[in-house]
């Protein structure tokens, strides 16, 4: 299921765990008052990579969902995700945010994005 929100694909993840939020908090020695102000989005998710691994690992996420969690974080907290921030690439992004505000774009502009973006993608 792909979600929206840091705080809502937590919150899935413990219940689908069967983790209550005291439970979890306990688990992963977090502030269950502050947690939950986390997960309804009140407060930004922490940036603490050994705290979300132990959360990645409690809730046993791998591959694709581990991703969606720290991009989710990361967003949440106003952030780009730390493994997009090639300079390249950042430079070509106001031409993708006009495309999906439904601006006009130079094509020259779009073609450049893409081409930092493929090269994300190479060894």
């Amino acid at each position: 299921m792909q979600h929206t929100k840091f705080g809502e694909m937590i919150k899935d993840r413990r219940i689908v765990a069967g983790m209550t939020l005291r439970s979890f908090c306990r688990e992963t020695a977090i502030d269950p008052s502050n947690w939950s102000k986390i997960e309804r989005g009140v407060i930004a998710p922490p940036d603490d990579p050994e705290l979300i691994g132990r959360i990645v690992g409690l809730l046993g996420l791998s591959g694709a969902e581990e991703t969606e969690l720290g991009d989710l974080a990361a967003i949440a907290r106003g952030q780009i995700p730390a493994d997009l921030k090639d300079e390249e690439l950042l430079a070509k992004m106001p031409a993708f945010f006009r495309a999906i505000r439904g601006q006009t774009y130079a094509r020259d502009d779009f073609e450049k994005l893409m081409s930092g973006v493929e090269k994300l993608h190479k060894p």
